[in-house]
C-alpha cells in the first residue's frame, strides 16, 4: 500500500477527528431545511436552497455560462438550467449573449438579485452575530483567519487523487 494511501486512511491526531466532527455538525446545522426556512423568513424571500447557492455564487463573480456555474457548484447543468429559468422569471437573474460566442449565454445578477443576496447575507450575519455574541474581537479575528486558511487548503485539496478515490 503506498504511503499516501495509508496516511490518508489513518484517523490522524485527535484534533483532526474533532475538527471533522465539528465541521460535520456545522454543515448539518447550516444545511437543515428548517435553518433555510428561517433564513428566508429573516430575509423576506421565498427561494429554495439551490437558488440561494446560485445567487450567492453569481454575486461573487462576473456573469458566466450556466455550464461553468454548474461546474463551480458541482451539480448537473440541467439543475442549473431549471433554477436559472425560475430565477429569471422572478427577476433575480438575466441571461445575455456571451460576447465570445453569440450562440452561448451568460447568466448574471439583476439589481433585484443583488438585493436578494444582500438580504440573505444580512440575515445570515444576524444569526452569526447572535451565535458569536460572547466571543472577543480577538477570538473572532483568529477564527476568521483560521477559517480562511481552512477554506484555502480545502480548495487546494478538493480534487481527490485517483489512488484515493472511493473504495468498493
Amino acid at each position: 500500500m503506498p504511503a499516501s494511501t495509508s496516511a490518508a486512511a489513518s484517523p490522524g491526531p485527535a484534533e483532526i477527528v474533532e475538527i471533522e466532527k465539528c465541521l460535520t455538525r456545522i454543515t448539518y446545522l447550516a444545511g437543515r431545511a428548517r435553518q433555510h426556512e428561517y433564513l428566508m423568513a429573516m430575509a423576506g424571500l421565498t427561494l429554495d436552497r439551490a437558488a440561494v447557492a446560485i445567487l450567492r455564487r453569481l454575486a461573487e463573480t462576473a456573469p458566466m455560462r450556466p455550464g461553468v456555474l454548474a461546474g463551480l457548484l458541482a451539480v448537473e447543468a440541467s439543475h442549473v438550467t431549471r433554477q436559472v429559468q425560475q430565477l429569471e422569471r422572478a427577476g433575480h437573474v438575466i441571461r445575455t449573449a456571451d460576447p465570445h460566442d453569440r450562440r452561448a449565454q451568460r447568466v448574471g445578477l439583476t439589481d433585484a438579485g443583488r438585493a436578494a443576496v444582500d438580504r440573505i447575507r444580512e440575515a445570515a450575519r444576524v444569526g452569526m452575530r447572535l451565535a458569536l455574541a460572547d466571543w472577543s474581537d480577538e477570538d473572532l479575528r483568529q477564527l476568521a483567519g483560521l477559517f480562511h486558511r481552512l477554506v484555502d487548503d480545502f480548495v487546494t485539496h478538493a480534487e481527490v487523487p485517483a489512488d484515493l478515490g472511493p473504495r468498493a
